[in-house]
């Protein structure tokens, strides 16, 4: 019990240290990838204009450098595909110099067409994945015109995750990795924690065929994806459910979501 105590004790440390590292800034303002040069700071020293659908792609914009961030589905919506678009909504994504969606959201038809020709549409992988999270934020930044605070928060993320990791590891149950199942969505929390996924299920329910499946694989752990929960994945398995949210709250900052499924992975595996 004492060794769990330190290991959150550290993590509350870490959590303060990095927000105090945490700087922003604008960067270079080379062309995107995409043949356009981005829209960066105007002559008049004004900012570019992002919206994003929800706080997931917002997140990954402000860690990009993007400072003037708009989201159109309130952070207080559970589930972000059900919801639509108010025409104040696609008012303001008219207004935008870049609008940020993900192909799997059910309004981003509204999306593009709201946008008109002005806007730069953006289509993000919204994945928590370290390694397809630094991809995104590196090409945003690229676009933004803020390729050095994109590659600020990069460094201070690193820091971060291989920390966060280090004391997930440390809390394995007898030292060994432990066994989990995954939604695809949360497959990036099995790997903060080193564990070793032996199934994976959803976004659907999950079917008595594949409850049987998943069952007989003795999983310690589920790993559920918060936003898009069913209830009980695999009742009467003996298997630890964890709650993994994916999206930041409304200050937009990833780098919570990442404590935060340290903090529930640690709790599930010493059962404190």
């Amino acid at each position: 019990m004492a060794r769990t105590r330190v290991r959150f004790a550290s993590l509350l440390a870490l959590s303060a240290a990095m927000a105090l590292a945490l700087v922003t800034g604008c960067g270079d303002e080379g062309d995107g990838g995409d043949g356009k040069a981005p829209v960066a700071a105007a002559k008049d020293g004004r900012k570019p204009v992002v919206v994003v659908t929800t706080t997931w792609e917002g997140g990954f914009a402000k860690a990009a450098g993007a400072e003037d961030v708009k989201v159109i589905v309130p952070q207080s919506v559970h589930h972000a595909p059900d919801y639509d678009p108010k025409p104040s909504d696609l008012a303001a994504v008219g207004k935008a110099d870049f609008v940020l969606y993900a192909p799997f959201e059910p309004y981003a038809a509204k999306i593009k067409e709201a946008a008109g020709s002005k806007a730069q549409l953006v289509e993000v992988n919204l994945d928590n994945d370290p390694d397809k999270v630094k991809a995104e934020v590196a090409r945003l930044g690229k676009l933004f015109g803020t390729g050095e605070a994109a590659a600020r928060w990069t460094a201070s993320f690193d820091t971060e995750y291989a920390m966060l990791s280090q004391d997930v590891r440390a809390g394995w149950p007898g030292g060994r990795s432990p066994v989990v199942v995954s939604q695809v969505f949360t497959a990036w929390s099995a790997k903060l924690a080193g564990a070793t996924t032996v199934g994976t299920y959803g976004p659907e329910a999950v079917t008595p065929a594949q409850l049987a499946e998943l069952s007989a694989k003795k999983p310690a752990l589920v790993l559920d994806n918060a936003h898009m929960s069913t209830g009980t994945v695999l009742p009467d398995s003996g298997a630890k459910q964890v709650a993994i949210v994916n999206y930041p709250e409304k200050d937009l900052d990833l780098l919570p979501v990442y404590r935060n499924a340290a903090t529930g992975l640690l709790k599930a595996m010493t059962g404190s």
